[in-house]
């Protein structure tokens, strides 16, 4: 039976809530595509900055100003994934310390770090004019690829080790998060290259959407 680690950190899009990612949400309400400029981001051709900023300006294409109150209620039917509420809950129980690390949006993410009571998060997200309009610039603090900064931050803050944390994602980006030493799954892959990503990476892989098929890799059965 594996050991439970002191440190676990999830991604939020795709892991977290059942949503392929927040931003596509919000293209999905303004009824904007991004999918070419997403494959750009994923091959570098885009810094995390410039995607932002062409996500915003597409949306303003459609409709400006856009206030921050609109942006919140665009995510009103986004759910957590199956297990998430109970996983988080049993690995808190056992005293493990949870996070979030997303490149996704703050606004969103920050109400499902409150939802599941985490310990720390950190994502992406706006810039908002004094009238709570929409401003033009979006807020990088993490780039979606080099998570391993933030986790190695939050592990020296936290007194933690490498090898006492996991982390899980959905995406070949996610594999950033596995910082030397430490752990990695793979959980229901958001796209054929993330699986072949992991399989490349050899990773375990869950592809089950549900959260409570990670516990025994948490040893917590």
């Amino acid at each position: 039976m594996a050991e439970v680690p002191k440190v676990v950190v999830f991604d939020c899009d795709g892991v977290l809530v059942d949503s392929v990612s927040s931003w596509k949400t919000l293209h999905d309400h303004f009824g904007t595509d991004n999918s070419h400029n997403l494959t750009r981001f994923i091959n570098g051709e885009l810094t995390d900055v410039e995607f932002m900023r062409s996500d915003i300006q597409m949306w303003k294409a459609i409709k400006d100003p856009i206030y921050r109150d609109e942006l919140f209620r665009s995510y009103s039917g986004v759910k957590l994934m199956p297990g998430a509420k109970e996983l988080v809950k049993e690995l808190k129980d056992a005293g493990v310390f949870v996070a979030i690390v997303s490149a996704g949006v703050d606004l969103f993410v920050a109400s499902i770090a409150a939802m599941l009571k985490v310990d720390d998060w950190i994502a992406n997200g706006f810039v908002f004019n004094d009238d709570d309009s929409l401003s033009d610039e979006g807020v990088c603090r993490l780039h979606a690829t080099k998570k391993d900064t933030i986790i190695t931050k939050i592990l020296d803050m936290q007194g933690f080790e490498a090898k006492d944390c996991i982390s899980v994602g959905d995406s070949e980006m996610d594999l950033s998060m596995q910082v030397e030493g430490s752990g990695f799954i793979g959980f229901n892959p958001s796209r054929d290259s993330s699986l072949e990503a992991f399989q490349t990476a050899g990773v375990p892989i869950v592809f089950e959407k549900n959260l409570l098929e990670l516990k025994p890799y948490f040893g917590l059965e």
